[in-house]
């Protein structure tokens, strides 16, 4: 589905999932007016994760799918930073992008429908247990968005694409992934591997 507006795209080393949070630091002119007007008008930015170059400076080259992400909580310490925190919506793919005069990267972009929701299979039961026991040891400060949506496969394997130590490439690969149960198979052998036992 078409995206109506040009999307301002925030280029960032890791990306960023469906329901996911992102904590961050606004301080560069280009991303203080784009926040800015995030705040004012309600409408959301895009997060891609960057293929070439660096998240400071000139505008980075984006991955071609991103993820819409709004801005929840937000703080301005002082005039020239904003604190935010934001939740990650849609999957998007970049049909054609420019970089505006202030070095702010727009994008004409697609929204990527969401797949259909598929119950996580009782054979994956325990990925969602062992998020359940992250939780519970860490309380509130447990890095899982909520709603928590335990039975739902799209929704696991995207909390454990961000929980589990690998390289950006390989969680853009995951973002990419069509089919919630592909990953969740790679991400439960990958599991396995690390910790010995993912289906406790």
């Amino acid at each position: 589905m078409p995206y109506p507006d040009e999307l301002p795209i925030f280029s960032l080393g890791n990306p960023l999932f469906p329901a996911g949070l992102l904590h961050l630091n606004i301080f560069e002119p280009r991303y203080l007016a784009m926040t800015g007007e995030c705040i004012r008008s309600g409408k959301p930015f895009g997060v891609s994760l960057i293929r070439a170059g660096f998240e400071v400076g000139v505008p980075a080259v984006p991955s071609a799918i991103g993820c819409t992400a709004r801005i929840i909580e937000w703080s301005q310490p002082m005039t020239n930073r904003y604190r935010l925190v934001c939740k990650g919506e849609s999957p998007f793919k970049i049909l054609k992008r420019r970089v505006a005069d202030d070095g702010l990267m727009l994008a004409r972009v697609e929204l990527i429908d969401p797949p259909d929701p598929r119950p996580l299979p009782k054979h994956h039961a325990g990925l969602a247990a062992l998020i359940e026991e992250l939780i519970e040891a860490l309380g509130e400060d447990a890095p899982i968005p909520k709603p928590r949506r335990f039975d739902d496969a799209a929704w696991v394997a995207n909390r454990w694409a961000e929980l589990l130590p690998v390289t950006p490439e390989r969680r853009q690969r995951w973002l990419e992934q069509a089919d919630a149960l592909t990953a969740l198979i790679e991400i439960e052998k990958l599991l396995a591997e690390q910790t010995g036992d993912a289906s406790r």
